[in-house]
């Protein structure tokens, strides 16, 4: 069982342009927001996907559009993306699944209560909407649990979307404005000319650019080696499985001590069990280690470090220099798919029953896996590349890229194109690493 098989699909354009003002690496979350963006300001644009559409993390991921809990350097972003979550759906005429009934997190830990309260004191300047709460409204917000707790926090701006619809709506939006879209494409490389962007080399022939947003995702390290340019990035493991129709115990998110349950429109929740994710030893780990030391260290108990395939094939494997004119590993792997960890299923929905005793039944519908793409600060790129100029990433979103989504594709294309950014941009840029 895996997330696409509920992708919702959009329709590819028949052939590509000879050259548009900016092309876009990746029709994930971001790509396709920066395209539209682009788009309603008269820019041509062609967007790149070397799979389909939100194939890889974009549909995998838990569906949250939170505010609450981010870096404080993601904070304004988030708040504008929060605007945009709001207003796109009535704008493009489609449903992205968006149900903002708000986030509530519980917990019996002093110190997790103690670290919530302190990013909440950081965040009164930027008017945040969450909330402390006690033992007893802790309680009521999680009616039928059959735990207690010390307190947690309410978020009501917060909310969800669903991660199979959001996307695609978007990519839709943006081919109706004029965006070109091309699927089962991949971008091999960059044409330079006078030192700057000049193009993009595809599979299927040549695009002329006069900017690139790189929005790969996992695979923009990778893609950034092949030209001289150093971005650590690190891929994490990570399974997460949607449940049966069952009755709604939580109208929003739920973040628990045990697991994380995300309502999904069809009955069902996504559910985040509180396992370790999987950092598997790889060339490009190896190679980034000295950023990363540090993070790793220090979440050390909620990382699982092996070996596995990924060494040998993938993102963070050592593909060295290959050729703009042969089939490369993005064409090997149109979508990056790994085996979800089936172990975390049967454990989770136990978890699952002993605090919902009234949800006896539920089962796993669907189970699927993805590779986080991760920065040492867990805070993303999106940034002009000084020694490429043209070149905007935009990329590394650890985790939390969904919700963020549509703010980020907005900056991006506000540094492609010379535009004020929405933004302050500098928490974002990439010389921060060295």
């Amino acid at each position: 069982m895996v997330a696409t098989r509920n992708l919702d699909l959009v329709e590819s354009d028949a052939s590509l342009p000879a050259r548009a003002d900016v092309v876009i690496i990746g029709a994930g979350m971001i790509g396709v927001a920066a395209a539209y963006a682009l788009a309603r300001r008269g820019h041509s644009v062609a967007l790149l996907e070397k799979g389909v559409v939100a194939g890889e993390q974009s549909s995998r991921n838990w569906g949250w559009c939170r505010t609450f809990n981010r870096d404080e350097r993601e904070i304004p972003l988030m708040q504008h993306s929060q605007e945009l979550w709001d207003r796109l759906p009535a704008e493009i005429g489609a449903d992205m699944g968006l149900r903002r009934n708000g986030n509530v997190y519980v917990t019996k830990d002093p110190k997790q209560l103690a670290a919530w309260q302190a990013w909440l004191d950081m965040a009164r300047a930027y008017q945040v909407q969450a909330r402390i709460v006690g033992p007893e409204e802790a309680k009521s917000l999680t009616p039928g649990n059959e735990q207690d707790w010390i307190g947690g926090v309410v978020s009501p701006r917060d909310g969800r979307a669903e991660p199979a619809m959001a996307a695609p709506a978007l990519a839709r939006a943006a081919r109706a404005l004029g965006v070109t879209l091309h699927q089962n494409c991949a971008a091999r490389g960059l044409d330079t000319t006078g030192g700057r962007i000049s193009g993009v080399f595809t599979e299927k022939g040549r695009i002329g650019a006069d900017a690139v947003i790189l929005a790969g995702g996992a695979w923009s390290s990778m893609f950034l080696r092949r030209h001289g340019i150093d971005m650590p990035q690190a891929s994490v493991h990570s399974t997460v499985f949607a449940t049966t129709p069952v009755e709604r115990v939580s109208a929003g998110g739920l973040n628990t001590p045990d697991f994380i349950l995300t309502p999904l429109l069809d009955g069902g929740y996504i559910v985040a069990a509180k396992a370790r994710g999987r950092l598997e030893l790889t060339p490009a780990g190896i190679r980034h280690a000295r950023h990363f030391l540090p993070t790793l260290f220090k979440r050390w108990n909620l990382v699982e470090l092996r070996l596995g395939r990924s060494f040998f094939e993938g993102p963070d494997a050592w593909h060295g220099t290959w050729s703009f004119d042969r089939p490369t590993v993005f064409e090997r792997i149109r979508v990056l798919d790994p085996r979800p960890k089936a172990s975390i299923v049967e454990p989770a929905l136990r978890e699952i029953v002993a605090a919902y005793p009234k949800l006896a039944g539920i089962g796993a519908a669907r189970l699927w896996a993805g590779w986080i793409d991760q920065t040492p600060d867990e805070v993303p790129v999106i940034s002009p590349v000084d020694a490429l100029p043209g070149l905007v990433v935009a990329s590394g979103f650890s985790g939390h890229g969904f919700g963020i989504g549509p703010g980020a594709g907005r900056l991006a294309a506000d540094l492609a194109t010379g535009a004020p950014p929405v933004v302050d941009p500098s928490g974002f840029r990439l010389q921060r690493f060295r």
